[in-house]
């Protein structure tokens, strides 16, 4: 029983080992073919029909779809009969080397490009032979340097924003691998920040800040060589909206205009104002100021009141000293409030003058220098005004020393008067309506009084 089964078992070996020795077999010798770009290449095939000689012998070379589920692209078809079937496509670039004898079919391409970087396939049809391996593929790969990379930022380089660097080659088989290095603001290098990625070209940073500005390269390789590309970034605070830096230029440009006519409107107030003071502070020149009726020799303006007229109403003296004393020292006590004010108003300026100096520090020194003289020279005229002030104050004081001469006079009179009186025997009002001149003379004899003796 079990010698049986041995000897069936080595029977379907046999078989099987026949039947492959028989059927047609097609193959390639690698996997994979590489070479440079714009190269003349031969990817070989070989077959092994069934039997020695056949009448028809069908090869076909295929290439791989240019896209995903389309149809494979026709290379080449040749006949035993001595036809041949070249694509449109590789019309002038493509032959077959063939051999049917010994079962070479070895394909030809000239000057190659990224264009066939694929899979191609080799396929034998004989009729009555269509067991076995009838096609083998390999892959074709065209090698190209890679292109030099662009760099570019994707976002704003701002303050706690998020950015990525791209890094892409045009060209580059097979595929380049990219790498992204860091170098501080000093050309050193730096580790990436904890969050930071770097895939398949694309760096991406997030929160930018301060430290995140620097110089950022990126390397492109394959298996042939490498390009680089750079860049600088550099980290800006958040930028305003375009509405905002509008607004904001506009309120800048209305407050200088503001400010121009504050200041031409300051400067017309000050010249009234200087004006004013010209004849506040001091009299001008060739001018001087006089009473109406100026007194002579510090007698006393008096007025007789309309009572005056019988003997039981004797006149009143109206004396205008009092009503002229506080006259003078109202309308002294006016001038000096009036200069006080003035004076704490000009002790003011030469702040304002400092600080439009700072507000305007742009100016030219020229300007400075013309504005300063300005100064000095109201202040010279100021000084003058205050020396004129100074002496007609010295003339008000001597105004009033002579009123004081003047109320001594009075008591003298008011004296003499009392003596008159007590003289005449109450006869002062008839002495009144004489001359001054002749009050002032000794009282007459009265009628009664005897004679004096004379004298022999």
């Amino acid at each position: 029983m079990m010698a049986s089964q041995k000897g069936t078992f080595a029977g379907v070996l046999l078989c099987l080992v026949v039947s492959m020795t028989v059927a047609l077999q097609v193959s390639i010798p690698q996997r994979t073919y590489e070479f440079a770009r714009g190269d003349n290449i031969t990817i070989p095939c070989s077959f092994k029909p069934k039997n020695s000689i056949n009448k028809l012998v069908v090869i076909s070379w295929l290439a791989e779809a240019d896209k995903p589920g389309e149809p494979e692209v026709s290379v080449l078809t040749s006949y035993s009969t001595g036809d041949l079937d070249i694509s449109d496509r590789y019309e002038g670039r493509a032959s077959l080397e063939q051999d049917l004898a010994k079962g070479v079919a070895n394909l030809k391409l000239s000057s190659i490009g990224l264009q066939d970087n694929r899979l191609f396939e080799c396929r034998v049809a004989i009729p009555k032979d269509d067991e076995g391996q009838l096609a083998d593929t390999t892959s074709l790969v065209v090698l190209v340097a890679p292109s030099v990379p662009v760099c570019k930022i994707d976002g704003k380089a701002e303050y706690f924003q998020d950015i990525s660097l791209t890094c892409q080659s045009e060209e580059g088989s097979p595929l380049p691998t990219y790498k992204w290095q860091g170098y501080d603001v000093r050309n050193m290098p730096r580790a990436p920040a904890p969050r930071t990625t770097d895939k398949d070209g694309v760096l991406s940073l997030f929160n930018l800040t301060m430290e995140s500005s620097g110089y950022y390269v990126c390397t492109s390789t394959n298996k042939i060589r490498s390009a680089k590309c750079n860049l600088t970034l550099s980290v800006m605070p958040p930028s305003m909206a375009l509405g905002s830096t509008a607004g904001i230029i506009g309120g800048v440009v209305v407050g200088v205009l503001v400010l121009l006519i504050i200041l031409i409107y300051c400067c017309c107030c000050r010249k009234k104002k200087d004006k004013a003071e010209d004849y506040a502070m001091g009299v001008p020149e060739g001018e001087e100021f006089h009473d109406d009726k100026p007194v002579v020799n510090g007698e006393v303006r008096q007025t007789r009141s309309k009572e005056g007229d019988d003997e039981d109403h004797p006149p009143k003296i109206v004396d205008h000293r009092d009503q002229y004393k506080e006259r003078s020292e109202k309308d002294y006590d006016d001038r000096r409030s009036d200069y006080d004010d003035r004076r704490s108003d000009y002790g003011d300026r030469p702040p304002k003058i400092v600080d439009r100096r700072d507000q305007y520090k742009e100016r030219s020194e020229k300007d400075y220098d013309d504005r300063r003289s300005d100064y000095d020279d109201r202040r010279s005229d100021y000084d003058d005004r205050r020396s004129d002030y100074g002496d007609r104050r010295e003339r008000h004081d001597d105004r009033r020393d002579q009123d004081d001469r003047y109320s001594d006079r009075r008591d003298r009179y008011d004296r003499d008067r009392v003596y008159d009186e007590r003289s005449d025997g109450g006869r002062y009002s008839d002495r009144y309506d004489e001359p001054y001149d002749d009050r002032d003379r000794p009282p007459s004899v009265p009628a009664n009084k005897p004679a004096k003796p004379l004298l022999l």
